[in-house]
């Protein structure tokens, strides 16, 4: 997605896409696009040496594609935000649970290793964070640095609340989505704590991760 980080990585084989981030297959509902870029990118471990870096040739137009998701930072909160993610979360995993049953069981929210049932836990870890606080979570391993598994768990929470927008209306798409969740739920401001928080640290790895809980 951006050619100039690949050429200095030099990665054995990459396929550069001409598509916003979010979109690496290029527009949605358009498997022919789609199967051009994968053929594309499968094709290159026929080359037989690497760094290969390979540009999706052909005819792909990137007018028409669906723009950049929209970042926290371009959205000001409403003045009727809920106070309470908790009971918010709660009212939002029925949504998600329907969500996830009408897509044979998939779904995003995994990566903090607890799952959605139990999220209310993460709920109040990331309150305690947020109000600088002590934080603890049982589930988190000792090997997995603090930052990380904060960012792993927004990460979650994220995911439920968009996936139970989507079971909500599934003709939403990611601008509304993104509008919805930092401009009107307690979950957002939430995040928006938590970032704020990670990026006050003079730890570089916290600050990394503030950048990827709430951009």
């Amino acid at each position: 997605m951006v050619r100039e980080h690949t050429e200095k990585l030099k990665p054995p084989r990459a396929l550069f896409v001409p598509f916003p981030f979010g979109h690496a297959f290029g527009r949605a509902n358009d498997p022919a696009l789609q199967h051009r870029v994968l053929r594309a990118a499968l094709d290159l471990f026929a080359e037989p040496a690497g760094p290969v870096l390979r540009d999706f040739p052909d005819d792909a137009d990137p007018d028409g594609q669906p723009p950049a998701p929209r970042q926290a930072s371009t959205i000001a909160a409403t003045a009727a935000v809920p106070e309470d993610p908790a009971s918010e979360m709660a009212q939002m995993l029925p949504y998600y649970e329907q969500w996830v049953g009408g897509n044979g069981g998939r779904t995003a929210v995994g990566l903090s290793g607890i799952p959605a049932s139990r999220l209310a836990g993460v709920v109040t870890f990331l309150r305690r964070f947020a109000a600088g606080e002590e934080a603890v979570m049982s589930e988190r391993s000792p090997d997995l640095p603090l930052p990380n598994f904060i960012r792993y768990c927004a990460d979650d929470l994220k995911a439920l609340y968009v996936e139970g927008y989507m079971a909500m209306k599934p003709s939403a798409r990611g601008d509304e989505i993104a509008r919805w969740f930092w401009g009107e739920t307690a979950g957002g401001q939430l995040l928006r704590r938590v970032r704020d928080r990670l990026d006050a640290s003079d730890d570089p790895r916290f600050k990394a991760a503030a950048f990827g809980v709430a951009r």
